[in-house]
């Protein structure tokens, strides 16, 4: 368990003095240099007492059950309640986020509702949830946090899974993905342009984190991209990304393709139409991408799983509602046997779209 400072504030393991008197942060590659009482971009790591803290340890900006396929992940226990929660802060700028109201806080503003970890990981068991999401902000910033409610999950039968943009330094990484069971990262782009123009970062420590989990670990991998007219969307880029997906990562690392809508501060740009997210998972499947989606837009068929062999339908999916299912209680597709790539329980949830707050006693 995490060693406590106070009651929000605890002590961090990743960060080192430099010699002018400040103290670098070694969580995430931007590493914060800060003076005495000063706070990382992320805002809730903080120099005190000559020490990198956490300062929003056990509280959260809400607590929600949101079906598995909302993170996105369509091949991690599809249709089951997973138990949702975020912080506050990010280590990124994203001009376009669409969470700035949590991302972008000052945490005292947005961090109303406190729980310990074993507190989550009880009461998701209590409402029969399979899964524990770190969503909403990106678990990076609240490294300590999700890990201690991990661990509690996983003492109690639950599974864990991070929904991040994969913007971490090497050690941290690995302290953290030995505890989650599934991973949703968002690959933004695939230009360090984008990366260092409207997101604040670098490309490369992405990339070298959707290798280390495919490679080093047994998480459950899903790549999100928010196709962003204008900025991401050309066919080279699509092309070059999904080519690099499946030399790098392999064919079955199912890619998700979202529609943009106007946000924080990229309201100069129209929505993603229809068109240019088809288009991308067209690439994708045409570079050898098993499992390619598209979301935030409503079409049945580009939501729903095929077999790559036999490529009749495997899993039907409407929103967030499951129809057909194909596939037998071994996770193979009852037309041809193949296996179709993922983590299935023998039957599918029936939780569907419903979006659950739970207040934290």
């Amino acid at each position: 368990m995490t060693d406590f400072v106070s009651q929000d504030t605890v002590k961090t393991r990743y960060w080192h003095a430099l010699d002018d008197g400040r103290i670098q942060c070694d969580l995430c590659p931007r590493f914060c240099k800060m003076h005495k009482g000063q706070r990382g971009l992320c805002f809730v790591r903080q120099n005190l007492d000559d020490r990198i803290v956490m300062t929003s340890y056990g509280r959260s900006s809400g607590f929600a059950i949101d079906p598995i396929e909302k993170k996105p992940l369509n091949h991690f226990l599809p249709g089951t309640p997973v138990f949702s929660f975020g912080t506050a802060g990010c280590n990124l700028a994203c001009n376009f986020c669409q969470n700035w109201d949590i991302s972008k806080s000052r945490e005292m503003d947005t961090l109303m509702s406190k729980a310990s970890p074993d507190a989550i990981a009880q009461t998701a068991l209590d409402y029969g949830c399979d899964s524990v999401a770190y969503t909403y902000n990106d678990p990076v910033v609240f490294h300590e946090y999700a890990i201690d409610t991990a661990q509690a999950c996983r003492r109690l039968g639950l599974k864990s899974v991070a929904v991040s943009a994969g913007y971490v330094c090497a050690e941290p990484r690995a302290e953290f993905y030995q505890w989650m069971d599934a991973a949703n990262i968002d690959l933004k782009a695939f230009t360090e342009r984008f990366y260092h123009k409207i997101v604040g970062g670098h490309l490369e420590p992405v990339l070298e984190t959707l290798k280390y989990i495919k490679h080093e670990t047994s998480v459950w991998l899903e790549l999100t991209t928010l196709v962003i007219p204008g900025e991401n969307d050309s066919e080279a880029e699509l092309e070059a990304m999904t080519q690099w997906v499946v030399e790098n990562l392999g064919p079955d690392v199912p890619m998700h393709f979202t529609a943009f809508h106007p946000d924080w501060k990229m309201l100069d740009k129209p929505p993603t139409p229809l068109s240019s997210l088809l288009q991308a998972r067209q690439i994708a499947l045409k570079n050898g991408v098993r499992y390619a989606y598209v979301g935030n837009v409503h079409d049945k068929a580009a939501e729903s799983t095929y077999c790559h062999s036999c490529k009749k339908l495997l899993i039907g999916r409407d929103w967030y509602e499951l129809s057909d299912w194909n596939l037998d209680g071994a996770g193979n597709c009852r037309f041809c046997g193949e296996r179709c790539a993922g983590l299935f329980n023998p039957k599918p949830g029936n939780w569907g779209a419903k979006r659950k707050a739970v207040v934290m006693r």
